[in-house]
C-alpha cells in the first residue's frame, strides 16, 4: 500500500499559496468596496468608468444628498450611515437596471456610468429621483431624502475623457443651483474652477438633468 504522507506533505506549499493568495484576493476586493455601502471607492469606480467610456452611448451622472449635514447633526451619525446604506443601494439596482454600475466617491456624493436612452434621459433622472425620494426609516422616523443630480450624455461631451463628464455633470448641478431647475451642460467653453473633475467646495444644489 502506497504511503499517502509524502504526498500529502508535498502539497502543504502548494495549499498555503492557495491559501494566501485567496486572502490576498479577498483582502484586494474589500480595498475596492465602500465597508459602508459596498459600492466602489472612487479609485474602483474611476478604472471602471475609464474603461466603460470605451463603449458609446456611456452617460456618467454625479449626485449628492440635499442638507445631508442637517441629518447628521439632528439624528446622529448612525442615521447618517443608515442614509447612505439606503440611497447606495437604491443607486445600485437603479444603475443595473439601466446597464450601468455606481461608486462612492466619499461623503454623501455618489458616481455612476449607465447606458440609457438619451431621448428619454429626463424621463430616466426622473425616476431616479423619485426612487432616491422614497422615505427611508431611521430609528422611530421616516425621512425623506433629496438628491441632487448631475448628468452627462454622451453627446454632451463625445470622445471626451472622464474628467471632463464628471465636469460636465458638476456644472449642470451648480447652473441647477442658480436657476433651479433641470439643467445639462450648455456648452463645452464653460470653465469653473475643478479639481478631477470635481466643482472645488460645491454646495448642494436641486437636481440636474439634461433639457432640450
Amino acid at each position: 500500500m502506497t504511503n499517502p504522507l509524502p504526498h500529502a506533505l508535498a502539497a502543504l506549499p502548494l495549499l498555503g499559496w492557495f491559501g494566501h493568495s485567496l486572502w490576498l484576493s479577498r483582502r484586494l476586493s474589500a480595498a475596492r468596496r465602500d465597508p459602508l455601502t459596498g459600492l466602489p471607492t472612487r479609485a474602483a469606480f474611476t478604472a471602471r468608468a475609464h474603461r466603460a467610456l470605451r463603449r458609446p452611448g456611456a452617460s456618467v451622472l454625479l449626485l449628492d444628498l440635499d442638507r445631508f449635514k442637517l441629518i447628521n447633526d439632528s439624528f446622529g451619525h448612525a442615521a447618517g450611515d443608515a442614509l447612505l446604506t439606503a440611497i447606495g443601494e437604491r443607486l445600485a439596482q437603479w444603475c443595473a437596471d439601466h446597464g450601468g454600475f455606481a461608486g462612492r466617491l466619499g461623503g454623501d456624493e455618489f458616481a455612476a456610468v449607465v447606458h440609457i436612452d438619451d431621448e428619454r434621459a429626463n424621463d430616466h433622472i426622473t425616476d431616479l429621483s423619485r426612487r432616491l425620494s422614497e422615505p427611508v426609516q431611521l430609528g422611530h422616523r421616516a425621512v425623506v431624502p433629496h438628491a441632487s443630480i448631475g448628468i452627462c450624455r454622451p453627446t454632451d461631451r463625445p470622445h471626451a475623457p472622464l474628467s471632463e463628464h464628471l465636469r460636465a455633470a458638476d456644472e449642470a448641478m451648480y447652473t441647477a443651483k442658480s436657476l433651479g431647475s433641470w439643467w445639462r451642460p450648455a456648452s463645452s467653453h464653460n470653465t469653473y474652477a475643478t479639481a478631477n473633475g470635481r466643482r472645488v467646495g460645491r454646495p448642494g444644489t436641486r437636481h440636474a438633468a439634461p433639457t432640450q
